[in-house]
């Protein structure tokens, strides 16, 4: 007599499968920090070459032979493009302990994407920041395209405070209200129409808060919208609040449709004093404010030293302008900034497809 068939438990293909995924990707990661590695090697060979004899054309025809040779061979990963792309790669990146420390965490796509940007600390921000909050390379792009350096008040700072920054963020993971407040936001996802009022923002980005989280950046949850402050006999209410995990603190935002008015200073600090008071957990750094306004006086932001300490003010844009008005905008605000604070003008472009 035959014993009775046992059922599989589905317990056991759940951890068969778990272990099969790991495994694979275990592996993916493997091949892409070797694939990594060999690339940076190859362009560092080919540059010294080329380099050496310091001749453009020569240059150019020594890659367009190497590349018919190894892509008859080995397949298009060689092509002439990709073999720039390696010159690229060895060039902005020469020290051979970066790339290991490089190879370990990000892929080479998202590397492609990083070696085309010209300013050194661009692809420094968006190296940490890729690193730090696991962007896959579609986000990575899309970060750029949105110019998210360029909106961040870390770009208005002098080079050696956004150097300090960024090796903080990259030996202790420590975030900076610099690098997480961009200016200004964009909220065209929002679908609002021509006129709207507070309410109708504050709606439209609670239906949409997936979006909106998005804009604000990795690490920001959601906590109340119209919460309720008891001070003395009055009632007040703050639009909506967040909780911003790598700073470990709370965030409270204000909604104004439009210009920042001077007033509005004393009603977020009056706002954080409360929450500070009866909201903030003993773990916990002090409460941060953001007022979003449709437009601001940058003359009063300087004057009421809104760039510095708990409360920041940024504009907000419904309708995305064209790229070039908006580049313009923001590196005329970058390079006014950095006037004002006496730091030597440093170029900053959007990046591009990088000469060899």
């Amino acid at each position: 007599m035959t014993a009775p068939l046992v059922p599989l438990p589905a317990t056991l293909v759940d951890e068969l499968r778990r272990l099969i995924d790991q495994s694979r990707a275990a592996a993916a990661r493997s091949i892409n920090s070797e694939l990594v590695w060999l690339y940076w090697q190859i362009g560092r060979r080919l540059r010294e070459h080329v380099v050496g004899e310091g001749r453009a054309a020569y240059g150019e025809q020594v890659v367009a032979d190497v590349a018919a040779s190894l892509s008859a061979e080995y397949g298009r990963g060689f092509s002439k493009r990709n073999l720039h792309h390696m010159l690229r790669f060895a060039e902005v990146f020469p020290d051979p302990e970066i790339v290991h420390a490089l190879r370990a965490q990000l892929s080479w796509t998202h590397l492609r994407e990083i070696i085309a940007l010209d300013d050194p600390l661009q692809r420094r921000f968006y190296v940490e920041l890729c690193r730090l909050e696991g962007w896959s390379t579609r986000t990575l792009q899309e970060k750029i395209a949105g110019m998210l350096f360029e909106r961040t008040a870390i770009a208005k700072r002098p080079e050696a405070v956004v150097q300090e920054a960024l090796s903080a963020l990259g030996e202790g993971g420590r975030m900076t209200p610099d690098l997480v407040f961009p200016d200004p936001y964009v909220l065209d996802f929002l679908g609002l129409p021509a006129s709207f009022g507070e309410r109708e923002l504050e709606a439209a980005i609670l239906r949409e808060l997936e979006g909106f989280l998005l804009e604000l950046g990795q690490g920001f949850s959601f906590i109340a919208r119209q919460k309720r402050m008891s001070i003395g006999a009055e009632d007040f209410y703050l639009d909506l609040l967040f909780f911003h995990r790598p700073l470990r603190a709370i965030v409270a935002v204000e909604l104004k449709l439009g210009r920042f008015d001077a007033r509005d200073k004393g009603q977020m600090e009056l706002y954080l004093r409360w929450l500070d008071k009866h909201e903030r957990q003993p773990h916990e750094n002090p409460p941060l404010g953001l007022i979003l306004c449709a437009d601001k006086n940058e003359e009063q932001i300087e004057l009421l030293q809104l760039s510095e300490g708990s409360i920041r003010v940024a504009s907000y844009l419904t309708e995305l302008p064209p790229r070039a008005l908006l580049e313009k905008k923001l590196l005329e605000a970058i390079a006014h900034a950095r006037a004002q604070i006496g730091a030597a003008p440093r170029p900053i472009t959007s990046g591009g497809e990088p000469s060899t």
